[in-house]
């Protein structure tokens, strides 16, 4: 049983290393911005997102990527056996969104956000990226330190390198 959930602001390489341990361990993989954003960055139906989001989380293996709705978190590090809290300066995140968004725009992204065709606005996301740090990133903090303290497996990632030595680990 590997339920793996990774954590943390847009652009830290969330999806690229769920990806990697969805390969390395076997398990599906599963973006949560598929299921929380359609085509031209339109939210899908909550319904429709609460009823995918139980599904997946009722698999007995699985990895994870991304926060979607703040309320769905909780549900996830619970039913995670490991939980990776991406967690770097605030100003990376910005860094490596926009080198995200410069190599969406220039066609050399070879996996977008949520499968989806169109970027997103930078204002819009830079905006995000701010207001997630601002308002969730504190309880999102919380719930993987007492996640941690309740016995489940916690790893922080709090640069670029400690992300790249992980990654290396996985090959």
């Amino acid at each position: 049983m590997s339920r793996i959930a990774i954590l943390g602001n847009a652009g830290g390489g969330k999806s690229t290393l769920a990806r990697k341990l969805g390969e390395r361990h076997a398990i599906p993989h599963f973006e949560i911005d598929r299921l929380l954003w359609q085509e031209g960055w339109v939210p899908a139906p909550l319904e429709t997102y609460v009823e995918q989001h139980k599904r997946i989380l009722s698999g007995e293996n699985w990895v994870i990527d991304g926060l979607g709705h703040k309320n769905s978190i909780s549900m996830r590090i619970d039913r995670a056996t490991e939980i990776i809290l991406i967690d770097m300066p605030l100003w990376m995140h910005f860094w490596l969104a926009a080198e995200r968004q410069i190599a969406w725009q220039s066609g050399k992204l070879d996996h977008t956000p949520g499968g989806l065709s169109a970027m997103p606005p930078t204002r819009d996301l830079f905006r995000t990226i701010w207001e997630i740090e601002q308002d969730w990133m504190p309880d999102i903090r919380r719930l993987c330190i007492e996640a941690q303290a309740a016995g489940k497996t916690l790893i922080r990632i709090g640069s670029v390198d400690e992300l790249d030595t992980f990654m290396q680990k996985l090959r």
